[in-house]
């Protein structure tokens, strides 16, 4: 049950389910009405996306088991061994813990993510598996090289978490809310009302021009905020035009 579990555990456990249920989501919406949002359209999916879809699966799961051993180990080395459960803080010293996490994360991976496209081997060999998704979409947000997903998402986790001074239980509502904002920038949709567009401008369309050859080299930023790409200029904002066939395409507007 659980109730019966710890909040390690369910710091471990509780954002994976998460990830199937809202992607899962997704899948469920997946109409013919749902063409009017996409940012591709579907035959554009069946032609650029080289993987089966059943083959995302299977790797996301490999990367979540991978994520699973680490989270468990960490929390075996900062465990305390009385068994007290740590006291939560004021909501204001969360939502601090918070927004430093989010800082740390985006920070991390940020230059780890530039990095692998900087670099060649590292790029071929390992991110490219990644980017095998020309459109994205949201069950495929954690479809990575069990390097990159180890590198990338599971120690700028164990980072962010460290780093905030945050606690296992807040740690729950953290990850989960990473998980949700990073399956939606993978969605491949621009829904009318997505409340996480009015907070952030690092979004699905944002990250889809990374995912197209002609974003490849900008928009590194993931999952929050695109500070980063402003200041070490890899920012390239984008537009959203009306496609005649229905649907968006998140088209970049040129720099000066």
């Amino acid at each position: 049950m659980a109730f019966m579990m710890s909040d390690e555990l369910l710091g471990t456990f509780v954002p994976i389910v998460v990830y199937w249920l809202y992607s899962g989501l997704y899948i469920v919406l997946d109409g013919k009405a749902m063409d009017n949002y996409r940012l591709h359209t579907r035959a554009e999916e069946d032609v650029k996306n080289i993987v089966s879809k059943m083959t995302v699966v299977k790797g996301v799961l490999i990367q979540q088991a991978f994520q699973i051993a680490v989270s468990l180990s960490l929390f075996t080395i900062i465990s305390d061994d009385s068994g007290t459960v740590k006291a939560q803080p004021s909501l204001l010293v969360m939502l601090l813990q918070f927004l430093v996490a989010m800082v740390v994360m985006d920070t991390w991976q940020y230059f780890i993510h530039r990095y692998m496209h900087l670099n060649k081997f590292l790029y071929k060999h390992v991110h490219s598996k990644h980017h095998t998704l020309v459109v994205p979409y949201a069950f495929g947000a954690l479809y990575n090289h069990p390097l990159e997903g180890l590198l990338l998402d599971t120690v700028g986790g164990a980072l962010s978490f460290l780093f905030s001074g945050m606690t296992p239980r807040t740690g729950i509502f953290f990850f989960s809310f990473a998980t949700i904002k990073t399956v939606d920038d993978h969605c491949g949709l621009w829904l009318p009302g997505n409340i996480l567009h009015v907070f952030f401008s690092n979004n699905s369309a944002y990250h889809d021009v990374h995912h197209q050859l002609y974003g490849s080299k900008y928009n590194f930023s993931q999952p929050f905020f695109v500070m980063w790409d402003k200041i070490l200029g890899t920012y390239m904002p984008c537009s959203l035009v009306a496609r005649k066939e229905g649907g968006f395409e998140a088209r970049p507007i040129k720099k000066d």
